[in-house]
């Protein structure tokens, strides 16, 4: 069965004066959200093509997915950001076993390693989502097309562990896709308790259409638009058992072990069902051959 070890994403964390492993609080997401017509209008894509799917018996066909990793660092050495091949295979696995868990369902989807780019750019080492630089990077190291996925890693500013873009704003933006990773939340990195690789995880769900599952709080008609992730008032920190913030009882606790929480990455180890059709969806009407 799948470990209890996975978690976290687009992060906002107040870091100490040393690293992020001797403390850390806060917000947990740079990854910005859709507005509420755009949210309404994908919602609405996404259930009408479930809903033919179902009606005319199509069964998802799946989902490869090769992953580019842009590794942006400030010089020579792990110091430096330039992470070794070794975590950046770790990472990869991370991903695959979250997307296809087993003893949990499968996604559909598939990831094949791409290439791997190094790139030394003080600037764009400690960029900020929406920054110049990010754009300057993205625009110069970007690969593939809207099925592609590219990762950046970085030593990335405001106290972030990560950030994405949603499938619906490839069209719009193309050369601003991807996911941007602080490297030291990479597995073997410094950044406890984000460093089992799951802020990726995290990432990669918003990536492939996934909303954070405190959307909304205990609204849920404007929550994740997931039937199966209970609403829950505001982020989870740490791994806090039987929080049940929406105060709804035993049968609807908070989700906190799943990877679109905040908790721990030691905490985390799931997508449900729900969210796997939507990522489904999601990729069929933004991503595929796009």
């Amino acid at each position: 069965m799948r470990s209890q070890r996975f978690a976290t994403a687009c992060v906002w964390v107040l870091l100490s004066t040393l690293t992020l492993a001797q403390g850390q609080s806060g917000i947990r997401c740079g990854t910005r959200d859709l507005d509420d017509a755009e949210r309404g209008r994908v919602d609405q894509a996404v259930r009408q093509h479930l809903q033919f799917r179902d009606v005319i018996g199509a069964q998802f066909t799946g989902a490869t997915i090769t992953v580019h990793f842009n590794v942006i660092n400030n010089g020579v050495g792990i110091a430096n950001g330039n992470v070794p091949i070794e975590q950046l295979q770790a990472q990869f696995e991370v991903l695959r076993e979250a997307f296809d868990p087993g003893d949990l369902g499968t996604s559909g989807i598939e990831f094949v390693m791409g290439n791997v780019t190094r790139t030394t750019n003080a600037a764009w080492y400690t960029m900020t989502p929406g920054s110049r630089e990010e754009k300057a990077a993205k625009n110069a190291l970007l690969q593939g097309s809207a099925d592609d996925l590219n990762i950046y890693t970085a030593n990335i500013g405001d106290g972030l562990l990560g950030w994405a873009t949603f499938p619906s704003s490839y069209a719009r933006n193309p050369k601003e896709d991807g996911v941007v990773l602080l490297f030291s939340s990479i597995p073997g990195g410094v950044a406890a308790p984000y460093n089992l690789g799951d802020t990726g995880t995290h990432e990669v769900g918003h990536w492939l259409g996934s909303h954070h599952t405190f959307q909304g709080g205990c609204n849920e008609r404007r929550g994740d638009f997931v039937s199966d992730t209970p609403a829950e008032r505001s982020p989870a920190f740490g791994c806090p058992a039987a929080r049940d913030s929406c105060t709804r009882g035993v049968a609807a606790l908070d989700p906190i072990h799943n990877f679109m929480d905040y908790t721990d990455d030691s905490c985390m180890n799931h997508f449900t069902a729900g969210q796997f059709e939507r990522n489904q969806a999601s990729w069929a009407l933004y991503r595929e051959g796009k």
